[in-house]
């Protein structure tokens, strides 16, 4: 999804107070992962590849490199490259000043929450993307929860995408309008000379 139908979608958003929620996410995610690593973690059946790719392409966009996170893995296999080799043992060596980013389209299995758990004893910052998971809400220090009215519009995959294009907005400066701007000019090139 571009940041073109990011935009219509928050249009569309507009009156449901989501747009604002996630906003309010967003500034989270930055403020938290400013202060150390973002480790992204999902369930053995949905890992948060799309997710990671776009904070990526989010912090090279806007200069944030914070928001390029650790993509965590269940089973990483040893043949893949460093980056996407990390597992779940990353969860073990969370510190302070960490914040450890979890999405999880259903419930969080009992694996994973312990690791939060010590991570948030810890002392790493605990977000989630979640659809009401009450033991993952539990250790949360903040959570955007997808209710069923929003996703009877959209999916989880992209509120991932209204998330990472809110976190790599220039708070006060800069807004997603005037970056698909910049975009735009950029691809057109230099204007004709008269």
């Amino acid at each position: 999804m571009d940041v073109s139908r990011v935009l219509l979608l928050r249009d569309r958003l507009a009156t449901s107070g989501w747009v604002e929620r996630t906003a309010d996410f967003a500034r989270a995610l930055n403020r938290s992962s400013a202060k150390g690593s973002l480790l992204l973690v999902g369930t053995p059946v949905d890992e948060p590849w799309h997710l990671a790719a776009h904070l990526e392409d989010e912090a090279r966009a806007s200069g944030r490199t914070h928001l390029a996170p650790v993509l965590v893995r269940w089973s990483p296999p040893p043949e893949a490259p460093p980056h996407l080799r990390v597992g779940l043992d990353r969860l073990e060596k969370a510190s302070r000043g960490e914040t450890l980013f979890v999405v999880a389209a259903d419930a969080a299995p009992e694996q994973l929450l312990q690791r939060v758990a010590d991570a948030r004893r810890i002392g790493a910052t605990i977000l989630s993307i979640d659809r009401g998971d009450g033991e993952l809400g539990g250790l949360a220090h903040d959570r955007l929860v997808v209710p069923e009215l929003i996703r009877a519009e959209v999916d989880l995959d992209t509120v991932q995408h209204l998330v990472s294009v809110a976190a790599g907005e220039y708070v006060g400066r800069d807004s997603t309008r005037d970056r698909l701007a910049r975009i735009l000019d950029r691809l057109a090139g230099p204007a004709p000379r008269r």
